[in-house]
């Protein structure tokens, strides 16, 4: 097979557009793929500031890197969890990657919010995943608009925002179709945040990487065994191998007809919102479910007779 532009031996396979490339002519098209995304959806205006939030990983530090080459003013962010040695190692990376690009970054320790999630785990009853992923959402939010920024991008690619289009489809959650998209507005104290990735794949995405060098955190979390979002992004990939394509033509089908009814139906069923009393950042309560978390977390920490035990061996 011979690369689309240039006719030299691909080395890259796209069944998804019925095409290959060359590494040079692939990194042309992965370009292009993101400059689509900011230019239909107006993701990045000229002279913006972007956020970029960094977990180690492969799609966020090549998000960081194309902005960056796209000449975007771009800081990262990583939220250190606190989860004993993949925490460290992800950290690692992301601070290696920044480095070696002169990149600025911003980090936020769990363990000094009081919110380290082996806590979370350990003392409050509900899916740590859920609870992880509420806690990050209010870190980049909070970071971006006491920081100034005028957005926040996530390395979200194809295959994460179809597995959950899907998810959210099964269970017809409008409050959650009505904003799913490549772009979602600054309003009620929340910043606007970008997802230049969505027309890329995770194995496009993976390409990037390898071919630019980038060295990733790639270990998956010890806490995400048995996670839905998985088996979801399995039946995806076994449509699309048997249906190349099936993953942009839905996701843009959605975008198309069904984003905006399910916006609509949010409109009119939208619940007011006011700074938590807390924090500042916008809840539909007094308290905000971060700080409620942390509240939980620290009464109930305080209270863990292990935990009594372990800091009187410490004073000893």
């Amino acid at each position: 097979m011979k690369c689309r532009k240039c006719k030299v031996p691909a080395e890259i396979s796209l069944p998804s557009h019925n095409t290959a490339f060359c590494r040079a002519c692939f990194s042309t098209y992965f370009t292009g793929q993101v400059e689509r995304a900011i230019d239909k959806h107006k993701l990045i205006l000229p002279g913006e500031s972007v956020l970029v939030a960094l977990s180690g990983g492969k799609d966020s530090l090549t998000l960081m890197l194309e902005l960056s080459r796209l000449g975007h003013d771009v800081t990262g962010l990583h939220v250190d969890l606190g989860i004993p040695v993949s925490s460290a190692a992800a950290r690692a990376k992301v601070e290696g990657f920044c480095a070696q690009h002169g990149m600025k970054l911003h980090v936020v320790e769990l363990i000094k919010e009081g919110l380290p999630i082996p806590d979370v785990k350990k003392y409050i009853n509900r899916p740590v995943c859920s609870a992880c992923g509420k806690i990050k959402r209010h870190w980049f939010n909070r970071v971006a608009l006491e920081g100034g920024f005028h957005c926040l991008a996530t390395g979200h690619n194809l295959d994460d925002e179809v597995a959950r289009l899907f998810a959210n489809t099964l269970r017809w959650d409008a409050g959650y179709l009505s904003d799913q998209g490549p772009c979602l507005q600054a309003e009620s104290g929340f910043a606007r945040k970008i997802k230049p990735l969505y027309r890329l794949t995770e194995f496009e995405t993976a390409c990037y990487a390898f071919i630019n060098g980038i060295s990733i955190h790639s270990a998956p979390c010890p806490y995400s065994g048995g996670a839905s979002f998985t088996g979801h992004k399995a039946l995806w990939s076994n449509l699309e191998y048997n249906s190349p394509g099936s993953k942009i033509s839905f996701y843009d089908g959605f975008l198309k007809r069904g984003r905006p009814a399910f916006a609509l139906v949010e409109k009119e069923e939208g619940h007011e919102l006011s700074p938590c009393t807390s924090c500042a950042s916008p809840t539909s309560t007094e308290v905000c479910g971060v700080c409620r978390l942390k509240i939980a977390v620290t009464e109930r920490r305080a209270a863990d007779p292990d935990r009594a035990t372990d800091r009187v061996r410490d004073k000893a």
